[in-house]
């Protein structure tokens, strides 16, 4: 199977056992090798106290799209930690979108950035992420 076919496969079936993802509306529209595109609008539930966006769902959506982007190759991964500046607050209704690129991958670790941005290309959070290869079971 050619990289892209691998990517897409892994993909595919992450997302089938994604309940979690699922459940909040998230989409994965787009994966290639160590990279992947995941949206989500913001729901009324997903407000916080002063009705804006809470910050861990846009977390949420952010590692979702680098969980993605770090399982392109077929080998299991996960995160081993992530950190994550919020730029810009997210209102009930906005259409995120959040874009994982692989930064260097080496032996069994990874780093990864991901871009979350609104609908009108606001950038609204940066998310790094440090990935690590788990062995099958």
């Amino acid at each position: 199977m050619d990289p892209a076919s691998v990517a897409r496969a892994g993909a595919e079936a992450m997302y089938a056992a994604d309940v979690a993802s699922r459940s909040l509306g998230i989409t994965v529209s787009s994966v290639g090798p160590g990279r992947a595109t995941a949206a989500m609008t913001v729901r009324p539930d997903m407000l916080n106290g002063h009705a804006i966006g809470h910050g861990g769902f846009v977390f949420l959506l952010a590692d979702t799209a680098f969980a993605f982007a770090c399982n392109t190759y077929g080998t299991p991964t996960v995160a081993a930690g992530a950190d994550v500046e919020f730029l810009e607050p997210v209102r009930e209704g906005d259409v995120l979108t959040a874009v994982a690129v692989e930064r260097v991958r080496r032996g069994r670790a990874g780093v990864y950035d991901v871009t979350v941005t609104r609908a009108d290309g606001t950038v609204v959070a940066e998310f790094r992420g440090r990935s690590r290869a788990i062995p099958p079971r």
